[in-house]
């Protein structure tokens, strides 16, 4: 078979993963790769459906797939596929529309599939064990992400994902050591091991156990390159979890935590079990332990009914907390949610003008870690093109480092001095 292909994915590292996946199932029966400007005659589209604006930016993906080669297959699947399938089988061009849980069985679809128009999505919330995808690279990347969890139950107030990712399922420990252990030995020097709620792993087992037993057996294991975590819940960052972490070199210091809001009110609605004095506490200890780690915070404004007064008190709290990186996420009305029907919603201008100001303590915030390390040397891993003469790596704290194009190439492992603050990282020399 001589088909060309082209993947597009939109939204999260789970997503990315699963392209991956899909990726290496097509290529092995054949298909060959390209850009997805290319006009490939088939066409993946891995969407995202957290806001509306990603559910338009799907949209907008299959039709200029259309335009690039009329004849073109197209196939769509991810969260917007698993949630409205009827919606995107009747756009033009459209032959098959797959759930999140049939990704695995995308070659069987294929082959089925007579371009009639099909849709085969499951009940994903009937799903109690995870079909977990396997890989042996990832193209063009210099970290491989292992996927170790699928699913949420927490169903906060905003958020679609549980009815679109299922229930929490988890992969089992051989089976994510094994991965993780295949890909480092093909190369690549850093795993990150994501999800959707990685902090639930191993409780939906028989036998329930969790993260840091996963990573205690990881520790065992024949791995030899460093790892990173996904995004941990603050209520699922236990002690013996966090200070295990910070006591492991081959663990990047680094922490992803959502806040999602600087208001107890807020935070009751949102359904999040914690108070901001639980968060700031957590953050704090985390700093004392280790002063260099890295934390990242997620944060979303104009939550219906969030007032002014209720936005500067996030706003102070994100000025006294220690972090490094902050995601900022404009409240989207999302169908389907008990927050699309709150009250008080809050106007777009209003959202957008609160975003840029958080925003704005996130660069100072960020630029003030980045200056903790000027002078020091740093572990980075080189990852893939150039800009203005430099190439760009990654280090241990989640920054990006900016060194001499010439000096490095992708996938290299190395240690630089760092000589200064560059762009929203670091730069410096081997």
């Amino acid at each position: 078979m001589s088909s060309s292909v082209a993947i597009v994915t939109l939204g999260c590292k789970t997503n990315q993963f699963e392209s991956a996946a899909m990726s290496e199932q097509l290529q092995q029966a054949g298909y060959q790769q390209v850009a997805f400007d290319a006009g490939a005659d088939l066409v993946i589209v891995n969407t995202c459906t957290v806001t509306a604006a990603t559910d338009a930016q799907s949209r907008k993906l299959i039709r200029r797939a259309r335009r690039l080669n009329s004849k073109a297959r197209i196939v769509v699947t991810g969260c917007y596929a698993q949630i409205d399938p009827q919606s995107l089988n009747q756009l033009a061009g459209v032959s098959l529309v797959i759930g999140n849980n049939e990704k695995g069985q995308l070659l069987k679809y294929l082959d089925e599939n007579k371009n009639l128009g099909e849709i085969q999505v499951s009940d994903i919330r009937s799903r109690h064990v995870i079909e977990p995808l396997s890989l042996t690279g990832f193209e063009q990347r210099s970290r491989a992400f292992v996927q170790i969890q699928n699913g949420c139950d927490a169903f906060c107030s905003y958020c679609i994902i549980p009815y679109a990712r299922g229930r929490s399922r988890s992969v089992a420990v051989p089976e994510v050591v094994s991965q993780v252990e295949k890909l480092s030995a093909n190369g690549y020097p850093e795993i990150v091991l994501t999800g959707i709620h990685i902090g639930q792993y191993g409780q939906d087992f028989d036998s329930p156990t969790d993260l840091l037993f996963l990573l205690q057996k990881i520790e065992q294991s024949q791995f030899s390159g460093r790892l990173r975590l996904g995004s941990i819940e603050p209520t699922e960052l236990s002690e013996g979890l966090y200070r295990y972490i910070l006591g492991s070199d081959w663990i990047c210091p680094h922490f992803h935590i959502p806040l999602q809001a600087g208001d107890d009110d807020i935070l009751r609605r949102m359904n999040r079990h914690y108070s901001t004095a639980f968060f700031s506490g957590l953050l704090q200890r985390l700093q004392q332990i280790n002063p260099e780690a890295a934390i990242g915070l997620d944060v979303i404004t104009g939550f219906p009914g969030e007032t002014d007064a209720q936005f500067k008190t996030t706003c102070q709290l994100l000025r006294q907390l220690p972090f490094s990186h902050l995601h900022v996420f404009p409240f989207s009305n999302r169908a389907g949610t008990p927050a699309a029907k709150m009250p008080d919603q809050v106007t777009g201008a209003v959202i957008k003008e609160r975003a840029q100001a958080l925003r704005q303590i996130g660069t100072e915030k960020n630029q003030k870690f980045a200056e903790k390390f000027i002078g020091s040397k740093q572990d980075i891993i080189i990852e893939g093109g150039c800009a203005d003469d430099l190439r760009k790596g990654l280090s241990r704290h989640y920054l990006p480092v900016w060194i001499p194009a010439f000096s490095a190439e992708p996938g290299e492992s190395l240690q630089v001095e760092i000589t200064g603050v560059y762009q929203d990282g670091l730069i410096g020399h081997r």
